[in-house]
């Protein structure tokens, strides 16, 4: 008991109070400040001697202390006396008193008695009894017994409280059996309610006879703490992370934590995080600038943010290097402003718990700023993001309603929730940045203009079955062709991704450098197998990481080209659907024919078919995907596919919109090309043909034929050039070529010129030298006109060129 210090009371010669100790505060309960100047007689309600009484022994007195409890000590004066024995006062002293000399129910009076939880007697009429200090001073009462003989109604409790109370009272004392209870309720000094935990038990005599109903009630306020940030934060964790995208993750965030953890919360981020670019790893000093990503609070359920579509970024905040937001990022460490110091422990409520104690928070936190009382606040959490060693941002927690400021259990909940918010965040930014990469690509594979040309009036469509990468392996390509003519494509490499476009891609390129051959399709289609199999055995075993290839994937392809002149279409496929025809005035009927085998088997033939189409017709060409979705097989999507293609509508966009509602009404399973063109006819002012004779007398006769043609087309200013083209052209034809020999102009977007024979030679641009007679016919062509080629035919070849008609854009 060394530890236990005495009380000592100084009085005056009036029996004024004017010194007291911590002893006398924790004996009595009154501080210094309520006891000086007060009378010791009404303050202690004991009889204070008089001078006269000085130097009397001690003996036990009942004194009466802060809140009227009675209370026996052994008061001793000490004369206070001057050099003239005059009285200047006394001084009173209360040694302590050992429990060792108490009796055993005093030991137990006086422990339930100051037992930090509320405690309270109650008669079998639910009256009160007894109450202990705690429950005097958590209850708002001026006196400890001030509820003796009152039942819980006039208690100073909530309403909802006093009645959960009283039906626990009456349900002990009608079973007998004890009954706990968790309700909130507010202390003393505080605007805000707490958990308790309330037990009610009977007490019984010796005879076993329910005598009294007590029960007692805890403060659970940091065990009821901790659960709920527990709760929280396995909510929050399942509620982040649930998508791969930057924005949308950071609003999982804040959407987690208000209002339940904070009334306002935002997360701000680098703009390479925004933008799915690699950054470095920090820490970074100065001042920053981070965009808003998200931000929400109480008042505003959610504050619209930009999806940063590139169109409206998000916000972009500039903080200052002194600023909490800079501070946070160039230590890499949480920052905490509170407007004052956190309030200690209550000596008899375990809540907010430790956390509330200031030893508990980490060094240098938290810090005291009076300038978020500007804001509205009074504590703020800045926690830094971070995943895998770099930084994206910072997430701020801030609290302006909520009755408790933050503590430091809440800050390890704040740094819990953003590490697994970073790790969320730094995932959805690499599969931005791997996403943006996959579509970049695959624009560059697609065509993302069609060529112009007047052969066919096109639509498309290309839906990805993965909607979220926006990649997959099938395409489509209009591609125009030497007389006019153009070639019609749709591919489909097997499987999804990066990898399905990167083979896409290199199969629509051959495609493209085959067609600019002009092949006929069954023999680019041949082409094209053979390079898919040499594809196949470069990369065979040259990627041990399991990089698939082109052969491996599986590819199809329909190749159709359609002339505007003949208005016939010869088409081959292989391993692909063949396409759906509409004629005018007809239903939609599928093209019937071979279809040959998917490409990289190799050592099989392609067969071409021939078709006449009037003109308006309609090709629908497609990849099974449209016709092979959920829902339905490949027989049912192909009869829906023509009843949709039956059906009227005002363009060509609304009948491939009408398809896609028609098939796909409950998503693609595949990746789905389509590809719908309307065929047109050159009419036959618009072609000219003339036979020409193996002699060179024929050469004037095919330029004043060539020259009478553009003056009825009202082209007379290329008449010098054609003239000069033509000739050359039908000089080679006839000193080269084999008869018959045949000269066309066709007036299109462009002037086509084309001289045909039987001859398989090809001519070839080459450089005469200085002295050489010839070599020098196909120079003047290739500079004169747009562009010129040679086109195989059965019966031979054909040259051709082309003169723009107005000057290119």
């Amino acid at each position: 008991m060394a530890n236990v210090r005495s009380a000592t009371v100084v009085i005056d010669p009036k029996g004024m109070v004017n010194g007291w100790s911590e002893g006398a505060q924790a004996l009595f309960g009154w501080t210094p400040a309520e006891a000086v100047g007060q009378s010791a007689t009404e303050l202690l309600a004991v009889e204070v001697p008089s001078c006269d009484g000085f130097g009397r022994p001690g003996h036990i007195v009942t004194a009466r202390t802060r809140l009227g409890a009675a209370l026996d000590a052994e008061l001793i004066p000490h004369p206070c006396v001057d050099g003239d024995s005059r009285c200047l006062g006394f001084l009173l002293v209360a040694p302590p008193v050992s429990c060792q000399s108490s009796s055993d129910e005093e030991i137990i009076r006086r422990t339930v008695d100051q037992a930090p939880f509320t405690c309270v007697i109650w008669d079998l009429d639910l009256l009160s009894r007894w109450t202990n200090i705690v429950t005097a001073e958590s209850g708002h009462l001026e006196q400890q017994d001030e509820l003796r003989g009152h039942p819980l109604d006039d208690a100073p409790l909530p309403r909802s409280m006093i009645e959960s109370m009283t039906a626990r009272l009456r349900e002990v004392r009608r079973t007998g059996e004890p009954s706990r209870l968790v309700t909130f309720g507010q202390v003393r000094d505080e605007d805000h309610v707490r958990p308790w935990s309330i037990s009610f038990w009977p007490v019984r005599d010796d005879n076993g006879r329910m005598c009294a109903i007590a029960h007692w009630g805890v403060d659970i306020s940091a065990e009821y703490e901790a659960r709920r940030r527990l709760m929280l934060l396995n909510e929050a964790g399942n509620a982040i992370g649930g998508t791969l995208d930057v924005e949308g993750t950071a609003r999982e965030l804040v959407r987690a934590l208000v209002p339940g953890f904070a009334d306002m919360a935002a997360v701000d981020l680098f703009s390479e995080v925004l933008l799915g670019e690699e950054r470095s790893p920090g820490p970074f000093s100065g001042k920053v600038t981070l965009g808003r990503a998200a931000q929400r609070s109480t008042e505003e359920v959610a504050t619209p943010v930009p999806r940063g579509s590139g169109t409206q970024p998000p916000p972009f905040h500039a903080y200052a290097p002194e600023s909490p937001v800079a501070l946070c990022l160039a230590t890499g460490k949480p920052q905490v402003q509170l407007l004052s110091e956190p309030r200690p422990v209550h000596r008899y409520a375990s809540g907010p718990g430790l956390a509330a104690d200031p030893a508990h928070w980490p060094p240098g936190l938290p810090v005291i700023d009076d300038s978020i009382r500007q804001e509205g606040l009074h504590s703020r959490i800045t926690v830094p993001l971070r995943a895998r060693g770099t930084l994206l941002g910072v997430a701020q927690f801030s609290r302006r309603s909520h009755p408790e400021p933050f503590t430091a259990d809440d800050l390890i909940l704040a740094e819990d929730l953003a590490a697994k918010a970073a790790v969320a965040l730094d995932n959805a930014r690499l599969y931005l940045r791997e996403r943006t990469t996959a579509l970049t690509l695959q624009r560059s594979l697609l065509p993302r203009h069609l060529a112009g040309q007047a052969a066919v009036q096109v639509a498309t469509r290309y839906l990805p079955a993965d909607s979220r990468t926006g990649v997959g392996g099938d395409w489509f390509d209009v591609i125009p062709l030497s007389g006019g003519r153009v070639a019609l494509v749709v591919g489909d490499v097997v499987g999804h991704g990066v990898r399905a476009a990167a083979a896409m891609g290199r199969l629509r390129t051959a495609v493209r450098t085959l067609a600019a051959v002009d092949l006929p399709p069954d023999e680019l289609l041949t082409h094209l197998d053979d390079l898919v199999i040499h594809l196949y055995d470069s990369e065979e075993g040259a990627f041990p990481d399991d990089q698939t290839s082109v052969g491996d994937l599986g590819a199809t392809c329909l190749y159709a080209v359609y002339d505007p002149v003949t208005r016939h279409c010869g088409l081959a496929t292989a391993g692909h659907p063949l396409p759906v025809l509409v004629t005018p005035g007809s239903a939609a009927t599928p093209v019937s024919g071979p279809v040959g085998p998917l490409l990289g088997l190799g050592g099989l033939p392609f067969v071409a078919e021939e078709l006449e189409l009037p003109p308006g017709s309609v090709l629908a060409l497609f990849s099974d995907g449209l016709v092979e979705s959920r829902g339905h097989d490949s027989d049912d999507g192909m009869t829906t596919l023509c009843r949709a293609l039956e059906q009227p509508a005002d363009s060509l966009e609304a009948t491939c919109d009408a398809v896609l509602r028609a098939l796909l009404d409950k998503g693609a399973t595949d990746d789905v090309a389509l590809l719908i063109a309307r065929t047109r006819a050159f009419s036959p002012d618009q072609v000219a043909t003339l036979d020409v004779p193996p002699d060179f007398a024929m050469v004037e006769q095919a330029r004043k034929w060539t020259a009478q043609r553009l003056a009825e087309w009202d082209l007379t200013p290329l008449e010098f050039v054609l003239e000069l083209v033509v000739s050359e052209l039908v000089t080679n034809a006839i000193r080269y070529g084999a008869p018959p020999i045949q000269l066309r102009l066709i007036r299109d977007r462009t002037l086509i010129c084309e001289v045909s024979d039987c001859s398989s030679t090809a001519p070839h641009l080459r450089r005469a030298r200085l002295f050489d007679e010839g070599g020098r016919g196909l120079l003047p062509v290739a500079q004169l006109m747009q562009g010129w080629g040679t086109r195989h035919t059965p019966h031979g070849k054909s040259i051709w060129c082309e003169h723009a008609l107005q000057p290119s854009p």
